[in-house]
């Protein structure tokens, strides 16, 4: 899930700052405050392998999937809002420390989950944590880092989400083979490093931006020699005075001013068009619903948990070789490189899904069963659909087969059991091992599953080092220094509600326009 990075505009980097030695504490302090990226990460991404599960186990429909998927990015999006208010009133440590608390509780609401509505109570929750986390981790680094090393930690936080995503699809993996209670290990498991921030976070300073802000300079000057670890600070107490004034003075007037002067609407049209491009695009479909797609192009639900890996494995590998390419290649270049492999993919994942289409198994006939009274009453059987995906389009039919698709027949799925069994017939309870039969609900067997795979590691490949974090980079560049907050702050908006809306829409797409 690609989120919020944030610049902190100070003088520029000197040569003298470039010489300092980073102390060890800085590290400790960045690492134990993206942990707020590591849990974005993992609950974001932890509900594409889950999904799978949870669908079964409560039965859930289409509107209800995306619901419990986008509940959560709805309730981020708003609180996200409100960290920054409360960010200046209680100060960046406290409020990382509630999104820890925040997490925790939410963890133990989905994992406890006794109904759909429970479930869909503990994704909200966990989704004000990550509206906490997204808008107050990237500024609490910032303000702490020096700033010779301040993007390389800012863009720390970037990559813990990434690794947070990829812990998701290991853990995903590891308790998919537990169909009735595998789900709440894995929403549960997310409590555990939010236990470890707010423990870590007690030994931790406030921001000495904050502090200053608050009229508490000696206090700053006391955190400031801690983390610097150097008596005297004086000087970048003054810069942040210096920067404290010239904000005092831009307040209030800079909306009207963002839209009023030509260059900065020029900007802002740019800014909040990267972002929108970048969610249409459509990533965190894949971040959202990677496993139900693979379930979709063919994959049995536990090889989809598993091959989740694939694509998020590759989404962090490719963060970091972005890291390392933007200063080389620049941003521009970067974007329409990433644009042009988003392209590739999408093609790719399209073709795949049609070809699997076209050439779905068919499903055959005989006289003998079409007689049977065994049959007679199968309302899936009776229907006579010509193929697998004809069949499977209804979500109470299943296609029975042996080898790779062949003597199919479509059967109605056994209640409770529905990736299991069929009610009657060659792949019911006593049926199905006996004579080496294979069900599969909801997906066909198809020679064309690897495009699916393929296309969406080609996808993230793309888009990881680019679409990624470019709208991200570009935006804290692009603005003056007194519309850079405003822009960023509108520009996260746009991110957030196209967010909303891919994740909202996407299954009751693939049913109204087709997968492809």
């Amino acid at each position: 899930m690609e989120h919020a990075h944030f610049t902190n505009s100070k003088k520029p980097v000197s040569i003298q700052d470039k010489d300092e030695k980073t102390p060890f504490f800085v590290y400790y302090l960045a690492c134990f405050a993206t942990i707020g990226g590591l849990l974005f990460g993992y609950d974001t991404g932890i509900v594409s392998g889950s999904m799978l599960l949870i669908k079964d186990y409560f039965d859930l429909s289409t509107i209800w999937q995306e619901l419990i998927v986008s509940a959560t990015v709805g309730a981020a999006a708003i609180f996200s809002l409100l960290a920054g208010f409360m960010c200046d009133i209680l100060g960046r440590k406290i409020t990382i420390m509630i999104a820890s608390v925040v997490f925790v509780v939410g963890a133990v609401v989905m994992g406890a989950a006794q109904s759909k509505e429970m479930l869909l109570i503990g994704r909200v929750i966990v989704g004000i944590g990550i509206g906490f986390a997204s808008m107050t981790v990237p500024v609490y680094v910032a303000e702490a880092a020096p700033p010779a090393i301040r993007g390389r930690l800012v863009t720390l936080n970037q990559l813990f989400i990434t690794i947070g995503i990829l812990i998701s699809s290991i853990i995903a993996g590891a308790f998919s083979t537990m169909k009735e209670d595998g789900w709440r290990y894995m929403l549960a498991l997310a409590g555990v490093p939010a236990i470890i921030q707010f423990i870590g976070f007690l030994y931790l300073p406030e921001s000495p931006r904050w502090l200053v802000v608050k009229g508490r300079e000696e206090q700053a000057i006391k955190v400031l020699q801690r983390i610097r670890d150097k008596q005297d600070v004086q000087a970048e107490i003054d810069d942040i005075k210096e920067v404290l004034e010239l904000d005092k003075k831009n307040e209030g007037i800079a909306i009207g001013r963002v839209f009023s002067t030509p260059h900065v609407r020029k900007a802002l049209f740019v800014g909040c068009g990267l972002q929108v491009f970048q969610q249409l695009c459509g990533i965190n479909t894949v971040i959202y619903y990677s496993a139900t797609i693979l379930k979709m192009a063919g994959f049995p639900p536990e090889d989809a948990i598993w091959l989740v890996l694939v694509p998020n494995s590759i989404n962090f590998l490719s963060t970091i070789v972005g890291v390392a390419l933007v200063e080389r290649l620049g941003r521009k270049k970067l974007m329409i490189i990433s644009f042009v492999g988003v392209l590739i993919a999408l093609i790719v994942l399209a073709v795949g899904f049609q070809l699997s289409a076209n050439f779905s198994p068919d499903i055959k006939y005989n006289s003998t069963d079409i007689n049977n009274p065994l049959y007679a009453n199968d309302s899936c059987y009776t229907r006579l659909f010509s193929n697998c995906e004809a069949c499977i389009e209804d979500s109470d039919c299943g296609f029975c087969f042996t080898g790779s698709g062949e003597h199919g027949k479509c059967l109605h799925v056994l209640d409770g059991d529905e990736d299991k069994y069929s009610d009657i017939g060659s792949c019911n309870k006593t049926n199905k091992e006996l004579l080496g039969m294979k069900f599969s609900h909801e997906y066909c067997p198809t020679d064309y599953t690897w495009m699916a795979v393929f296309g969406l590691a080609l996808f993230v490949m793309a888009f990881a080092p680019g679409l990624g974090p470019m709208p991200w980079t570009i935006n804290s560049e692009i603005y003056p220094m007194w519309a850079r907050s405003t822009g960023n702050s509108i520009a996260t908006g746009c991110n957030w509600i196209f967010n909303l809306l891919v994740s909202l829409f996407f299954l009751t797409l693939t049913e109204a326009i087709t997968k492809y």
